[in-house]
Parts: structure tokens; sequence; C-alpha cells
């Protein structure tokens, strides 16, 4: 159902977008480097080849602007339902987000703890360190219980949900940080704050700096009818497409090779190429790919395809990160074998998470809608 004032078309490119964030979303998670917890300044650790390059320049640069095209979108779409009661949207947001999020945090640790059960999947856990929580324990079966609780509510195993913990706070705080974006004094003291805060990457469990600035942002071009569809002069793609490209390609560079000439002051540097990077790629991915989305919003395919946003994005971590770390070292005599895997597996996960979302849907319905929070129906 086309939402109020939202034209054919830009519904159409929202949905598009969404479905493409959580695409790209699962090529950036098959990044398989050493140093692989990705953050705007960290280096590499390893020499700079093809694969090297290639991933950190899509993983940490080209593919990052995703997150920031969401928040923008579930802000503007949230501004467009005014009319409707705060505890009514509020309850349904509990209802759509929130569920869903304890459910497949669940299911992560439900995964985890069955893996552990074996041998071979249990060594690939302690390889990852990703349950380890202190120097001497580095499986889920030697958390306490209250621990447990911790990784169930603010620290997922799904380590994606995070998105939607942050996004329910936002939809809880709307009425405030509406009043904020659309108020003069408040505007000109709240948004020099969210950018700051996004520069800074602040981040905590409930709120941080990229959702509040894109949210609060898509609150205020909903609320004041900013033209989302026809760019003016300062957002024509053209220009903006360049920067991207040169300023991710500059950034992954020195990513590698800057150390030697900046030394420690190379991480202020990639920090801010890296805020660059996502914010001229998410202007020339919305008003520059207007084509694309026309092409294939038409392909009855990618509309059916575009359904499975939700089950694509809950449900491909952490299988896709234990599938990496299992297959890695069976492919090792295979040239190439890193950049092979960063561009194939995700193909291998999609597959999966939308074959299992069709069949669920189709067998199960009820208990797809609760899973997905009425999403895809």
């Amino acid at each position: 159902m086309q939402a109020l004032n939202l034209s054919s078309f830009n519904s159409k490119k929202f949905k598009f977008w969404s479905f493409i964030s959580m695409f790209l979303l699962v090529f950036v998670h098959s990044y398989n480097l050493h140093v692989n917890y990705l953050q705007p300044w960290t280096i590499p650790g390893e020499r700079m080849t093809v694969n090297s390059f290639t991933q950190y320049l899509f993983a940490n640069g080209l593919l990052r602007f995703r997150i920031p095209m969401l928040f923008i979108i579930s802000g503007y779409l949230y501004a467009l339902h005014d009319n409707k009661p705060y505890k009514q949207r509020t309850n349904k947001r509990l209802r759509t987000l929130l569920i869903p999020y304890l459910i497949w945090s669940a299911f992560g640790l439900l995964l985890t703890y069955v893996l552990e059960l074996f041998p071979y999947t249990k060594h690939i856990i302690e390889q990852t360190q990703f349950m380890q929580i202190d120097e001497h324990r580095t499986l889920l079966h030697q958390y306490k219980w209250y621990e447990w609780l911790g990784r169930w509510i603010l620290v997922p195993v799904p380590f994606q949900l995070w998105f939607i913990r942050v996004l329910l706070n936002y939809n809880i705080a709307y009425p405030w940080l509406r009043n904020w974006v659309m108020n003069n004094t408040g505007r000109s003291i709240f948004f020099p704050i969210a950018i700051l805060l996004w520069l800074a990457t602040f981040g905590t469990p409930f709120f941080e700096g990229e959702g509040l600035l894109f949210f609060s942002l898509g609150v205020w071009m909903q609320k004041t009818n900013f033209d989302i569809q026809s760019p003016n002069k300062w957002l024509k793609p053209l220009p903006w497409f360049v920067i991207f490209i040169v300023v991710a390609i500059i950034k992954t560079w020195l990513a590698f090779n800057g150390q030697a000439f900046l030394g420690n002051a190379v991480y202020p540097v990639l920090l801010v190429l890296h805020k660059s990077v996502v914010f001229s790629g998410l202007v020339a991915a919305w008003f520059g790919c207007d084509a694309l989305v026309k092409r294939f919003m038409n392909y009855h395919w990618f509309v059916w395809l575009s359904g499975f946003s939700f089950i694509i994005y809950a449900l491909h971590t952490p299988i896709l990160f234990y599938v990496n770390y299992s297959v890695l070292p069976l492919l090792e005599h295979i040239a190439n074998y890193r950049i092979l895997l960063f561009i194939t597996l995700p193909f291998v996960i999609i597959i999966f998470c939308i074959s299992t979302g069709a069949l669920m849907r189709k067998v199960v319905p009820k208990f797809y809608s609760i899973l997905t929070g009425g999403r895809g129906l």
C-alpha cells in the first residue's frame, strides 16, 4: 500500500534500497582479512595485494553508505504516519522490532550452543574468538546466567541486530526528535551535536551517532517536504560519485601505507575520509541510480526477492561468520582463495536465506510473520 504522500516511484525506491542495503551487508560481513573487526580507522594488518585492497575498498569503503541509507528511509517513513496515536505506533514497533530482535538473538545463542557440542565446530568457535568473554573463557558454555542474558539482550550473537535495537529507541523517542529537528532553536543545537557524534563514531547499546543523525535527517526531510527525487545543484550525483570513488581509493591505500608516512596521525585521517566516503556514497546512490531502480523494480523476480530483505538481514549472521572460518583453511591450496570466498560466499548465504524464508513463508506463514515483524508477506 502506498504510504500517504509518498509517490509510487519513491515507494519503489525505498524498497529497492532497503533490499540492496541488506544484500550488500552480507558482502561486508564476508570480509576475511586478518584484522576483521572493521572500524573507520581500521588498519588491515597485512600487506597490500589485489585481494586485500579489493576487500578493504568494498567492505570498509564503497559499501558503507548502506546503514545511513536505511536510517534515513526509516526516519522518513516513520514521519509519514504522525496521524496515528503515539501509543499505537509504539506498540506496533514493539511487535515488529523488539519481538523479532529477541527471537533472532535467541536463535544466535542456541545455534552457537549447539555447535559447541561438536568438537569440530567447537574448535571453529574458539578460533573466531566470537564468544570470548575474558582471557580464560572462549565458549558460550562457560558463560554465567547473567552473561547469557547480556548476550541475549544487549550484545546479540547476530551482531547486526544492533540496528533494530537502536532504531526501536529512536522510534520511541520520535516525538522529542521531531520537535528538536523542527524547532529552529532546537535544530541549530541538535544537528551540530548529532553530526559531531557521527564523526566521532560514538556508540552505546541504546543510541549511537550514525543512526541518530540519519534517522533524524529522514524525519526532517519528510517534515520539510525536501525534494528526495530531484537533486538541487549541490546534490547532483556525478560529482558526488567521483568524490565517492576517489576518496574510497585514497582511504584504502592509506589504510595499508599511511602509517609509514603519517604515523598515528593516519587514524584520524582515515576517520575523516571514511565519513566522506559514506556521505558521498549516500548522495551518489540515492540520486544517481534512478535508472537502475526503474529497471529492476519492473522485474517481477526482483520485486519477489526484495520481499526477503529482513530474513537476509536477520539470518545471515552468525551463519556466514562460522562458515567463513570453517571454509577458509580448506581452500588455502587454491590461488586467490580469500577474494574468491569474499565474492562467492555471500551469494551462497543469500540463496540459503531466501530459500529458508520462502519455505517458511509457505509452510508456517504465521511464524514467519512473527520472525520478520510482518515484513515480506
